[in-house]
């Protein structure tokens, strides 16, 4: 399995007073890194779960592949029907000889 971590940003601010800024960033960043744990937990049990049960996982990606595809499919169908009807062409009489 490959790794998923992210590494860490480099820290940016060259001064020493702390502005808004490196204020803001250090908490964006801290937020990520808590974002990255709970995703990183929440992939690794999603991958335990399918070990133990593989046909329930089989069968939830199943149902999620034709959810995904009935809802491509009507989004198609809605794009369709904003498009104007177009009339058939009008047939031109045929040149008499």
């Amino acid at each position: 399995m490959t790794d998923t971590a992210l590494k860490p940003l480099p820290d940016s601010t060259s001064d020493t007073k702390p502005s808004a800024t490196a204020n803001v960033t250090g908490r964006a960043r801290e937020a990520a890194s808590a974002a990255q744990e709970k995703v990183s937990a929440a992939a690794a049990k999603t991958v335990e779960a399918a070990k133990d049960k593989p046909y329930a996982a089989a069968g939830i990606a199943a149902g999620v592949a034709a959810a995904v595809a009935g809802a491509a499919y009507g989004v198609a169908k809605l794009r369709e029907s904003d498009k104007p009807a177009r009339k058939p062409a009008a047939k031109k009489a045929a040149a008499k000889k």
